[in-house]
């Protein structure tokens, strides 16, 4: 059955798809241009030819990148953070959610456990306190630094518990019935049924921990050991490091003299990207609906 729209309906559609294609459109082509940026001609670039498509097409750019180890060495720091820190994340978010997820009777100090975590969100500690726990830990320039003093984000944590809390309870009263403890409850029943919840969580993870840099260079001594973003913010704020490489192969030097460092930092701001764009489309159909029902009370 169709009805006829009211011309209020109709300017409200009209302004609505405007400002929404206007805010798409200032998230897509700063994203357009760095790419266009990535595979354009030095010279184009100094003369600022260069808007949303390629001038003077070449790969220089990238083939600067897979001649230098130093970039490859942060993208393969920041692939073993993310995979141990989002592990020890989801471990640590459902392994807290769970029993905070149960009524006074089952867990009785879990009050004292909501505020403590409830007092964290409001109150940060600062930078200093921070540092001199992970130098006193010895964790200073290991990768443990990055992934352990996050290891429960707290907010991921909230999501999770209300998810627990909207499962029905007959189902654990069931499994208890028949003999299952806690543990089997969680792995068996509670986690299968999570994976809407899981997922969101998950990729609030791999985000967080992919695009976090500051931490590497607080803790990093050596820039060896610096994860991706780290090292991007160094050449993205310094430029001039970028070309400040051993170039004693002459066909190294040749591809730095013909480049320009905007088009190299915009190559490897590109790659930088991918594995986020990579991952998302597979946990988008779990990240509206665990978003949604994580965040409702049950």
């Amino acid at each position: 059955m169709f009805y006829k729209k009211s011309l209020g309906q109709v300017v409200f559609d009209v302004m609505n798809y405007t400002v929404l294609i206007g805010a798409a459109l200032l998230c897509l082509l700063p994203f357009v241009n760095l790419i266009a940026l990535s595979f354009s001609d030095k010279i184009a670039i100094l003369q600022g030819q260069v808007t949303f498509w390629p001038v003077g097409f070449n790969l220089k750019a990238y083939e600067y990148i897979f001649h230098t180890g130093t970039f490859f060495r942060a993208f393969g720091m920041s692939v073993i953070r993310v995979l141990l820190g989002v592990s020890i994340q989801l471990s640590m978010i459902v392994l807290t959610a769970y029993p905070l997820s149960k009524n006074d009777a089952i867990f009785k100090a879990r009050k004292f456990y909501v505020w403590i975590f409830f007092l964290s969100m409001i109150f940060s500690t600062s930078l200093i306190p921070n540092f001199l726990v992970v130098y006193n830990l010895g964790l200073v320039n290991t990768i443990w630094a990055l992934v352990l003093p996050g290891m429960l984000p707290v907010f991921s944590m909230v999501i999770m518990l209300n998810f627990f809390r909207g499962l029905p309870h007959e189902l654990e009263e069931a499994a208890m019935i028949d003999g299952a403890g806690h543990l089997r409850i969680l792995v068996q029943i509670y986690l299968p049924l999570s994976k809407p919840s899981i997922a969101t969580v998950g990729l609030f993870c791999i985000v967080g921990h992919w695009n976090a840099w500051f931490d590497g260079m607080l803790y990093m001594n050596s820039s060896d050991k610096w994860p991706l973003q780290t090292y991007l913010q160094t050449i993205v704020v310094r430029p001039e490091t970028l070309m400040g490489v051993n170039s004693a192969s002459p066909e190294l030097a040749r591809l730095i003299a013909s480049l320009n460092n905007r088009s190299a930092r915009a190559a490897q701001l590109f790659v930088a990207i991918l594995p986020i764009l990579a991952v998302y489309p597979f946990l988008q159909k779990y990240f509206t609906k665990g978003l949604v029902i994580g965040s409702v009370k049950g």
